[in-house]
């Protein structure tokens, strides 16, 4: 694979969505609904990514794992037999329920067929108002938040904050979270979809009827021991921080299932070209990948894939540009 890979992103409306991944980072929404996840890489069952130009268009990224997976993912990654990630953006325009993803245990016996789900978020923008909340707060046990369940006060159980652009939340599988008021961010997961429910903030469709609700499933799986969970800042990500040199490099997340880094740059710099798969999603401003196959635009909102076997490429921001890298551990 001589060039990067651009993949179809697949929209997918949700209660809680809105219309920023079209107006803020240039989805093209197929329908006036309102749309909470942009799925940029997957290999879930649910929807496999089809690669969208150059050589390989039209190709499933199931089918390049089946034929061509030591050359997508790398010796040390090789073993997968499914891409280990799920690579989403997120408009929470409204309140995603307060919710818990199961671990690798017990994810086989809760959610049989599925994968465990640790992932993590950076937000891009968020609205006064907004909220995340991430992680119990200390004390909180399973009786404490089965009180607050029946009455309806689970909020007052979690650790909360007001979420700004740069902000990085690494939850582990078992963390219990929700979001909401206007946050967009960007998602790097465990490729799985398995999600239960705790509360839903009392919100009903059109019809007047609720979400389901999973309370024994998401209370078996929650990992009491995790206690808040703070931000990890990105200060640079800020017009106005001060910059000291026109190109940084800041580790986020080192986990078991991914390594996460912020890189901005008003220089050309070099990417890829060392045996693993990368992924980038750009956050901010715009550039370029110079490859021997032409010209790749990247832009706030593109997300591209080099696949382990890729030559290095070189960076060109225009005039600056903001990356998240996903890299194996």
């Amino acid at each position: 694979m001589k060039g990067p890979l651009r993949f179809i992103p697949y929209l997918r409306p949700m209660v809680w969505g809105g219309r920023r991944l079209g107006d803020k980072l240039g989805k093209r929404l197929p329908t006036q609904d309102v749309y909470g996840e942009s799925w940029e890489i997957s290999d879930h069952a649910q929807h496999r990514s089809m690669v969208a130009s150059g050589p390989l268009a039209g190709q499933s990224l199931r089918q390049l794992m089946e034929k061509r997976g030591e050359d997508l993912l790398g010796k040390d990654v090789v073993a997968c037999t499914t891409f280990p990630w799920l690579i989403k953006f997120l408009d929470a325009r409204d309140w995603l329920s307060v919710q818990v993803h199961p671990d690798d245990v017990s994810v086989k016996r809760l959610w049989p067929g599925e994968s465990g789900k640790t992932e993590a978020w950076f937000v891009l923008d968020a609205e006064p108002g907004s909220r995340i909340y991430a992680g119990l707060l200390p004390g909180v046990d399973e009786q404490a938040l089965r009180k607050a369940l029946a009455g309806g006060a689970i909020a007052e159980c979690l650790h909360q904050f007001q979420p700004s652009a740069g902000d990085c939340l690494f939850l582990p599988a078992g963390t219990v979270h929700a979001v909401g008021g206007g946050v967009l961010m960007a998602e790097v997961q465990q490729t799985s979809d398995a999600t239960f429910r705790l509360f839903d903030w009392n919100r009903k469709d059109s019809q007047g009827r609720s979400r389901t609700l999973h309370i024994e499933q998401a209370l078996e799986c929650i990992d009491w021991r995790l206690g808040p969970v703070h931000p990890i800042k990105a200060p640079i990500f800020s017009q106005s921080s001060q910059r000291d040199s026109p190109y940084c490099r800041q580790s986020l997340v080192n986990c078991p299932y991914f390594e996460l880094e912020f890189l901005e740059t008003s220089e050309p710099m070099p990417l890829g070209g060392s045996g693993r798969m990368q992924v980038l999603l750009a956050v901010q401003g715009k550039g370029s990948l110079e490859t021997s196959e032409g010209t790749e635009e990247l832009v706030a909102g593109q997300t591209l894939l080099l696949p382990a076997d890729m030559p290095t490429v070189w960076c060109k921001p225009n005039p600056t540009l903001a990356i998240l890298q996903s890299s194996p551990p």
